[in-house]
C-alpha cells in the first residue's frame, strides 16, 4: 500500500474573492521527490504555505504523515523542515554560526549535527567562512542545512534553484538527490522551470491558474510526449489555408511554429497528402520530418489543453 507523506483534499485558498488554490488534491509518496510545476503565479507558494500553516486554507483538509495537519498540528510541523523565502543569516556570522543559533532558539543545540549538516551540503570546509562571503549557491545549501539540522523526514523547497547559475543548479540538484536516495528525506520542490524539475523528480505534478491539472509519474512521462510531423515550407499562409479547408484547427491539429515551418500533430497518416496538396497548389515543400516533441513542448499544450 501507497504511504502519502503528503494528501490534500480539496484544498483552496481564496484572496479578495480571487481563487488562487483551487480544490487541489496532492499526493506526494514516502521517499519520493516530487517536483511541483507551474507558471510564476500558478498557486505553488500559496500551496506550499498552506502546507507548512503559514496560511489558513479557505476550505479543504491537509494530511501530513497521514495525520489531519489541524489536530496534530505540535507534532507535525517539528517533523518538517522548509524554505519558502529567502533564507535569512546574520551577514557577520560565519556559517557555523548561524546554524548555532538557529539550533539553540530551537533547543536542540548539538555541535555534532552542525557538522554533520554541513557536511551532508558540502560546506564543511566553509563553515568558518562569513556568510557575507558565500555565493548564492552556498547560502541555497547553508538554508537547506538549517531545514534539515533537526532531522526532518519532509523537506518543503519553494524555487530553490531560483537565480542560480548553471554550477549552482547542478549542486542544489545532487544535494536533494541525495537527501532523498541516502537519507530517505521526502521533498516538495516547486519550480517553474521545467528542465530542472525533469533532472530531479520522480513525480511532477502540473498546476496552472491555482488548479492541480494532473501528477505524471516521471517514468510514464516521456511514453506521452506527442510525435508531429513538421513541414518546411516556402509560402506558409498558402498551407495553413489548405489546413483550415480540411478541418483541421491552428494550435491543436497543427502551429505556425518559425520561419517556413508548420507542425501538424493530428492525422499523421495523412502526410503524403498534405504533402500532395502543398505542391499541386504550387507550394516548394523543402523538408517532412516526423518528430517527437520535447518537454517544453508537451508542458505548453498540456496546460493550454486544460
Amino acid at each position: 500500500m501507497v504511504e502519502y507523506i503528503i494528501e490534500t483534499n480539496n484544498l483552496s485558498k481564496i484572496y479578495y474573492n480571487n481563487r488562487v488554490v483551487d480544490s487541489v488534491n496532492m499526493h506526494v509518496e514516502k521517499g519520493k521527490i516530487y517536483g511541483l510545476l507551474g507558471k510564476n503565479g500558478a498557486g505553488k507558494t500559496t500551496t506550499m504555505r498552506m502546507l507548512l500553516n503559514l496560511a489558513y486554507p479557505s476550505s479543504g483538509e491537509i494530511y501530513l504523515f497521514g495525520k489531519n495537519s489541524k489536530k496534530y498540528s505540535k507534532e507535525i510541523y517539528s517533523n518538517i523542515g522548509s524554505i519558502i523565502e529567502t533564507p535569512g543569516f546574520y551577514e557577520n556570522l560565519t556559517a557555523y554560526e548561524n546554524l548555532k543559533i538557529i539550533s539553540k532558539l530551537r533547543k536542540d543545540f548539538y555541535p555534532q549535527n552542525i557538522d554533520l549538516v554541513l557536511e551532508m551540503v558540502n560546506l564543511e570546509n566553509a563553515k568558518s567562512k562569513k556568510f557575507r562571503d558565500f555565493s548564492l549557491g552556498m547560502k541555497q545549501r547553508l538554508g537547506i542545512a538549517a531545514a534539515i539540522m533537526h532531522s526532518p523526514e519532509l523537506l518543503i523547497l519553494d524555487e530553490p534553484i531560483n537565480g542560480l547559475d548553471p554550477f549552482g543548479i547542478k549542486e542544489i540538484r545532487k544535494l536533494l538527490k541525495r537527501l532523498s536516495h541516502e537519507y530517505g528525506i521526502t521533498i516538495l520542490i516547486s519550480s517553474h522551470i521545467l528542465s530542472e524539475i525533469e533532472n530531479i523528480a520522480d513525480v511532477i505534478g502540473i498546476m496552472d491558474n491555482g488548479v492541480l491539472i494532473e501528477e505524471i509519474p516521471k517514468k510514464d512521462l516521456y511514453n506521452r510526449l506527442n510525435k508531429f510531423v513538421e513541414f518546411e515550407v516556402s509560402d506558409v499562409d498558402s498551407a495553413i489555408g489548405i489546413l483550415k479547408k480540411l478541418g483541421l484547427k491552428e494550435n491543436k491539429d497543427f502551429s505556425y511554429r518559425e520561419e517556413g515551418k508548420i507542425n501538424l500533430y493530428t492525422n499523421l497518416e495523412l502526410r503524403d497528402k498534405f504533402n500532395a496538396l502543398f505542391v499541386k497548389s504550387g507550394n516548394d515543400v523543402k523538408k517532412v520530418n516526423l518528430c517527437e516533441e520535447n518537454l517544453e513542448d508537451f508542458f505548453t499544450r498540456f496546460v493550454s489543453n486544460n
